[in-house]
């Protein structure tokens, strides 16, 4: 990419989350991540050039030096900051403005400071040789994996109920959902096949914005409320029935929408499981009873004893074990931030000694690791345990790629790319000939002046919950559950059979 020959015709509206607006090149695999404010600041920019490079270099090099130590750096793609021409980013405002979602525009993208993120298209990986069908990326936003143990929690309901499905409930009550989704992460970080089944099943069925499909870069199925380009169920068989056409069907190409199903939520779930090693499986430490959700809709009963637990080198076990640095959860934590905060107004100069916005070096993740584990009344506790809370928080909010890059039965094994392995090699042989790479994305850190509003939502969620006693508030649609009619209707019905 030259920066001086900068093209807004070369690039398209991609995504945007809460702070940051994505665009992507239409033909290198590269992504720009441009920083938003507040619409009632486009005149007058809310912070400097230098101010602004330093809020992305933070990102970098929280990703690149605190997240990647914790999560494995085979998952992480960092990116760079670079400083882009104005005249090319005020362009790109302007094209890329009409295709906002509305409810995104309460905010604007930065046009003054030039700075972005340039990373990867993770969405549209080069990983092989160009094939007629192009790579298949899914996004999953898996939250958090575990239920609290913290002697500091004062609702019991929140050791038995997750914060993702509570969370819900108040998400329909509060309009920001017409129905809820039946996911629950628990399901998902079990490490059990069925479990896991059933919870990709309950992101396809309703995605929210946990879930999204991505065909050679472009978003093909994503929930209806984020976008006005997903599609129903019967336009993603439509799309997916190509990368499971195997065996007698690559000829008569018939191959059952149960199936496609069923293969595709397979392939998902054993790229999860993998982590390209031999890395042992961790069965539940928090026990039988602890490792389930209440609120899960799966059948406890199917379970068979011991086929819980996640392989230690996989994904979801490194995101699950760096959400559980929030040993105290926030109840238990919001007294070590006020003595944090007291200190601060005490002494304003100790924010820099203490890394309260970085530097996010190895300074920084020594004093996170090397937290005593009694509280001794001093302030370098209550920073360290407040510094692992921001990056359990982190790893709560991240997401999860997938990418699946089809190959021809006949190709040799792939050499070169650590993380990008065989599913053939995890599947039964009735299965396509899929290679894939597993990535994490959205590390940003989050920063310490957000734990007081973090509590107040944590205490607004739990109240929703207890006062409607887990029940849906009037009005609301009821959960999805003929979403795979389609599959159901042509094959009886929709087994998923044990592993």
């Amino acid at each position: 990419m030259e920066l001086d020959k900068m093209d807004e015709n070369d690039w398209k509206y991609h995504g945007e989350g809460n702070k940051s607006l994505v665009v992507s090149h239409v033909q290198l695999s590269r992504v720009l991540r441009l920083l938003k404010y507040p619409a009632e600041d486009s005149e007058n920019p809310p912070q400097t050039v230098e101010q602004a490079f330093r809020q992305i270099q933070n990102i970098v090099d929280f990703s690149s030096n605190v997240m990647s130590s914790l999560l494995g750096d085979k998952f992480i793609h960092s990116g760079e900051v670079v400083k882009l021409p104005l005249e090319f980013v005020r362009q790109l405002s302007i094209k890329v403005q009409h295709q906002r979602p509305a409810w995104r525009c309460d905010k604007v993208m930065d046009i003054y400071s030039g700075c972005a993120l340039c990373l990867p298209n993770l969405t549209s990986p080069v990983l092989h040789q160009p094939t007629h069908t192009p790579p298949l990326c899914i996004e999953i936003k898996p939250k958090c994996g575990f239920l609290p143990s913290s002697k500091h929690v004062s609702k019991d309901i929140k050791t038995k109920v997750c914060r993702f499905c509570m969370h819900q409930h108040y998400k329909v009550a509060n309009g920001k959902w017409k129905r809820p989704s039946l996911y629950c992460p628990l399901d998902l970080f079990s490490g059990n096949r069925q479990r896991m089944h059933f919870a990709i099943r309950h992101l396809i069925e309703e995605p929210q914005n946990n879930f999204k499909i991505f065909k050679g870069g472009q978003c093909i199925y994503s929930s209806k409320e984020v976008s006005d380009d997903s599609m129903d169920l019967n336009c993603l068989l439509h799309h997916l029935r190509p990368y499971f056409l195997y065996g007698n069907n690559r000829i008569n190409s018939h191959t059952t929408s149960k199936a496609v199903l069923n293969d595709f939520i397979t392939v998902l779930v054993n790229a999860l499981l993998s982590g390209g090693g031999d890395g042992e499986v961790v069965t539940d430490s928090q026990g039988e009873g602890r490792s389930f959700c209440e609120a899960s809709l799966f059948n406890k009963e199917r379970i068979r004893p011991g086929s819980q637990g996640l392989p230690s080198d996989s994904v979801l076990f490194r995101i699950r074990q760096t959400q559980m640095l929030d040993t105290l959860d926030v109840e238990g934590l919001y007294p070590l931030y006020r003595r944090v905060e007291q200190h601060l107004q005490d002494f304003p100069k100790e924010r820099t000694r203490l890394q309260m916005e970085g530097p996010y070096n190895e300074a920084f993740l020594e004093k996170l690791q090397k937290c005593p584990t009694e509280d001794d009344g001093s302030v370098e506790y209550a920073v360290a345990k407040v510094h692992q809370y921001r990056v359990a928080m982190t790893a709560k909010d991240c997401s999860i790629m997938v990418a699946l890059v089809p190959g021809s039965e006949e190709e040799e094994d792939d050499e070169g790319i650590p993380t990008q392995r065989r599913l053939r090699d995890f599947l039964s042989s009735r299965l396509p000939a899929l290679s894939y790479s597993v990535s994490i994305l959205d590390l940003d850190p989050k920063p310490f002046d957000s734990i007081p509003s973090q509590l107040r939502l944590d205490q607004k969620i739990v109240s929703c919950y207890l006062r409607t006693g887990g029940a849906l508030p009037k009005g609301s649609l009821p959960p999805h559950s003929g979403i795979f009619t389609a599959a159901e209707r042509e094959d009886c019905t929709l087994l998923f059979h044990p592993m």
